[in-house]
């Protein structure tokens, strides 16, 4: 199948006004469990523990890169179905994650969390399943809320020290005038890969506003994941892009490419 597509389809029919339930403790436990068991290579087990949840484990093959993923994905409609999936490379260990909390509104960062996904090896997708504006409040903004799918999966990758970036998006105004502002939220332990990738995204001409030494917008220091990402020691960044580098223009291939760096480094230094 067509990784891209089929994401993309999935994520097309997010919108505000959909009903959005978090699954429950019980529930968050057994996808924790399922996520840790297939992580071990326990696919059998994994399956097993999903399925009651109604989700269900598949086994991919990327048409474009030849690529073999697990994908955790809700096996029929109903609320399940607006969990989030998750994707793992299954042609070797897992070495670090791409999240996407705000699919459709911040647009086009699923869009840029699949390319990542497809164009370096070693990694996984964390993708929320409901526009941050579903169900009631702010019940389906996972990056803020502690009982999410996305954020279980996210946690249970953080004990294992996978290390993370998370995409957000921005609108570009007076008081924001970079491409990228970049911080490791809470977390402290990423500040050298933080630095490169800030490096590498101003050598290729963007604009980029360095949270951990200038004062930023958007800096994410109440990100749940990077508060946990912070009590598990584990490695984690929080990208905010504006439009433009989100796109498909000169400074998206600029983002992506620092992006792909910084991913591909961490499949490296993991081997």
């Amino acid at each position: 199948m067509d990784l891209r597509d089929r994401i993309l389809t999935y994520t097309a029919d997010l919108k505000p006004d959909d009903a959005y339930t978090p699954p429950d403790g019980t529930q968050r436990e057994h996808v924790a469990e399922a996520v840790g068991r297939l992580l071990d290579g326990d696919a059998t087990k994994a399956g097993r523990l999903l399925a009651p949840l109604g989700l269900k484990l598949n086994h991919l093959t990327d048409t474009e890169s030849g690529r073999r993923y697990d994908e955790i994905a809700a096996a029929r409609p109903g609320k399940a179905e607006r969990w989030g999936r998750l994707y793992l490379t299954a042609d070797s260990d897992v070495r670090w994650n791409v999240q996407v909390p705000h699919p459709v509104s911040d647009r086009d960062t699923e869009r840029l969390g699949v390319r990542l996904l497809e164009d370096n090896p070693g990694g996984s997708l964390v993708l929320a399943g409901a526009h941050r504006e579903a169900g009631r409040r702010d019940a389906a903004d996972v990056a803020h809320q502690e009982d999410s799918m996305f954020h279980t999966v996210v946690v249970e990758l953080q004990k294992r020290d996978v290390p993370g970036v998370q995409l957000h998006g921005f609108a570009k105004e007076s008081h924001r005038p970079y491409e990228a502002v970049l911080s490791t939220g809470a977390a402290r332990r990423t500040l050298t890969e933080a630095a490169a990738l800030a490096d590498g995204m101003e050598a290729d001409g963007l604009r980029v506003c360095r949270g951990w030494s200038a004062r930023c917008p958007l800096e994410g220091t109440t990100n749940i994941q990077g508060r946990t990402a912070e009590r598990h020691h584990a490695r984690f960044l929080h990208v905010e892009l504006s439009a433009d580098a989100r796109g498909d223009g000169a400074d998206a291939r600029a983002a992506t490419r620092a992006l792909s760096t910084l991913v591909t480094a961490w499949d490296a230094a993991d081997r």
